[in-house]
């Protein structure tokens, strides 16, 4: 009798799973603009977790450690925005010369193509046509952001400043708190402490991931730059900050490198030499995925390419840009507290290093 009603609870039991998660979905979509920062706040948050435990071994207030580092996250993400300016700027700067390469090519590809007159047109109707020269200049001056677009974004940009400083505050200063309480829902009061542990190994494991990660962007960043430099094309340094930064985003972020590098390639060289900057990026983008990156990073975290493309889709889907930024985290976070062998593997490079 009782195994007959458990089966017949087991459809009802995923259907309110099934629906909660729905809800829950929905909430976190409608309240995007608080939800996402305050996820991005939880993923800073456990990667720079190691520098609280830093300064709990010398001995300094939690108050005091959390503001130390709140401020210096702010400053480098402050310091990282100025040093993109540069690189908006020239983007701005060089739309028009852009939209004239693409109508160049776009008519030499029509005149290769004299039988396709109809796809011709659509392209040229797309890329502005013949008009497009007048009227260029008023184009690419209402592709710009105004001032009053600038007025009206400013108090969201800065409610979720706010939002993600202080989320972030008060995780560095309860996080201890937070996955003892978690421990406790979970595993009850018996498996309380294994839980706990469970949490730490999984934050010192995701801590590690991400400090390796950023170095080997930043040594691609600086290939990038050099390789560039050797090339020729203009703001060298400026691409090595994009491919550093972009190198994040899995799939997407080298996308956009050689799309962007594609334009640049045509807009400042001619001949075979439109493709060298993809080329080398290109090059220099492979070594890094399929030998330096495995090497260091595959033995403590191996992630499935399907799953991290899926997940990398639906975070751009629901939250944009931040959803970009949190979805591979995320699934990082999930995967060393769900898999045991990660968590495993995460542990004995831990007692390895210490």
């Amino acid at each position: 009798m009782s195994n007959r009603l458990t089966s017949s609870s087991d459809p009802l039991r995923a259907a309110i799973i099934f629906i909660a998660i729905l809800a829950a979905m929905t909430a976190l979509q409608f309240a995007q603009d608080i939800a996402a920062p305050m996820t991005l706040a939880v993923v800073v948050g456990v990667i720079v977790a190691p520098l609280m435990d830093f300064f709990h071994r010398l001995k300094v207030p939690v108050g005091y450690a959390a503001t130390i580092i709140l401020m210096l996250t702010l400053a480098a993400l402050g310091l990282l925005i100025l040093a993109l300016e540069p690189l908006l700027w020239r983007v701005m700067d060089e739309i028009p010369r852009i939209r004239f390469e693409l109508q160049s090519l776009v008519f030499e590809l029509r005149g290769m193509m004299r039988g396709l007159d109809d796809m011709s047109a659509e392209m040229e109707k797309a890329l502005g046509g013949g008009e497009a020269a007048e009227g260029e200049e008023k184009t690419t001056e209402s592709a710009l952001p105004s001032v009053s677009d600038a007025l009206f974004l400013a108090p969201v940009i800065l409610g979720q400043v706010l939002v993600f400083a202080g989320t972030f505050y008060f995780f560095l200063l309860t996080r201890l708190e937070v996955y003892s309480a978690l421990a406790k829902r979970i595993g009850g009061v018996a498996q309380s402490s294994v839980y706990q542990q469970r949490f730490k190994t999984a934050e010192s494991l995701v801590s590690r991931y991400f400090v390796t990660i950023s170095f080997i962007n930043f040594g691609l960043g600086l290939a990038v730059t050099g390789v560039l430099m050797l090339i020729g094309l203009p703001l060298a340094w400026v691409w090595g900050m994009a491919a550093f930064l972009l190198n994040y985003v899995l799939y997407v972020g080298p996308a956009l490198m050689v799309s962007g590098l594609l334009l640049s390639g045509l807009i400042h060289f001619d001949g075979l030499m439109v493709g060298a900057p993809v080329f080398g990026y290109i090059c220099l983008n492979m070594t890094e995925a399929q030998f330096v990156t495995p090497s260091l990073v595959g033995k403590h975290v191996s992630l499935n390419p399907l799953l991290v493309f899926v997940s990398l889709v639906f975070g751009l889907w629901f939250w944009g840009p931040i959803g970009g930024i949190v979805s591979i985290p995320v699934m990082v976070i999930a995967a060393a507290l769900l898999d045991d062998s990660v968590v495993r593997r995460g542990a004995a490079a831990a007692g390895q290093a210490s």
